[in-house]
């Protein structure tokens, strides 16, 4: 059967692959382009395995909320580099990987991956994350995700470019407010709302180090219990969300802003993009004296 330029343009319409590769599934298939969709699927399956292997520490932040936003959807894609963190084929499936998120009841990454991309569709996510690897050529990991339902408050988010997400829970409080605290999470990076939500391991783990250098000073037990306490306050004003000072006006903290507006925070979430990922550092001049080497 001839390949026509018409089969071809079927074909890569449809896979969103290379001209190059849609004319050699259709040779390989003898013009079959059922039976070369399903051979592409299996070549982007093997492309992905073997760029798995890649560090992806680049991508996108998504979050989405339901139609009265009562409940909320933030997922992590990562790339390889930010180049394809722009795209708008990665962007569009990372946007949908979050609406899947929101809608579905899955708990881990694994089972989303499992979950079809879009209602009434075959096409799982890790399936068009796949295809995905073979058309852009880079490794893709849907890495995160979390799901949020309002409480006695309402839902709030910030996206900072696409490489830090903020939702959070505020219960009082205006819009403006939400905006702004969700604003100075993303910018300050608190670990936990409140002095009483800080893990127990952590405070101990910390006040063990600031006592070991306090007792270098040679100073009595009873001054260094004290030094020990000061440096405690100062660390847990640093990390708790009520504790910090405000990012647009310092010399209120966030736990006194809210208690001008009668509000309170019941909980919120922070991705940055590649946080705790180790990206592997190349050497630019040794990646090109290989490549002429190979």
């Amino acid at each position: 059967m001839a390949i026509t330029a018409s089969l071809v343009k079927e074909l890569r319409e449809r896979t969103g692959s290379g001209m190059m590769e849609c004319k050699k599934a259709l040779v390989e298939t003898g013009g079959d382009i059922e039976a070369a969709i399903e051979l592409m699927r299996k070549s982007g399956q093997a492309k992905a395995a073997k760029k798995a292997g890649r560090t992806a520490a680049d991508g996108v932040i998504t979050i989405c909320f339901n139609e009265d936003c009562s409940a909320a959807a933030m997922v992590e894609v990562n790339c390889e580099t930010d180049f394809v963190a722009k795209d708008d084929n990665f962007t569009s499936f990372a946007k949908a990987v979050a609406e899947r998120a929101l809608v579905s009841d899955v708990n881990s990454v694994e089972e989303l991956l499992s979950a079809p991309l879009h209602d009434g569709e075959e096409t799982t996510v890790n399936t068009a994350r796949e295809a995905l690897i073979s058309k852009i050529g880079e490794n893709m990991n849907v890495r995160r995700f979390e799901r949020f339902k309002a409480g006695s408050g309402k839902l709030a988010s910030y996206l900072h470019g696409v490489r830090i997400g903020v939702v959070v829970e505020l219960v009082g409080g205006d819009d403006n407010l939400s905006k702004d605290i969700a604003m100075h999470i993303a910018a300050a990076n608190p670990l936990c709302v409140s002095e009483e939500s800080v893990p127990a391991d952590l405070l101990e783990k910390e006040r063990s180090i600031y006592k070991a250098q306090a007792m270098e000073s040679g100073k009595p037990e009873n001054i260094v219990e004290k030094m020990v306490d000061g440096r405690m306050r100062k660390y847990l004003a640093e990390i708790t969300l009520l504790g910090q000072p405000f990012v647009k006006d310092p010399d209120i903290s966030v736990g006194k802003l809210l208690g001008q507006a009668g509000a309170s925070v019941a909980g919120f979430c922070r991705f940055e993009v590649g946080e705790g990922i180790e990206k592997k550092q190349e050497n630019f001049a040794d990646e090109v004296m290989a490549q002429i080497k190979s």
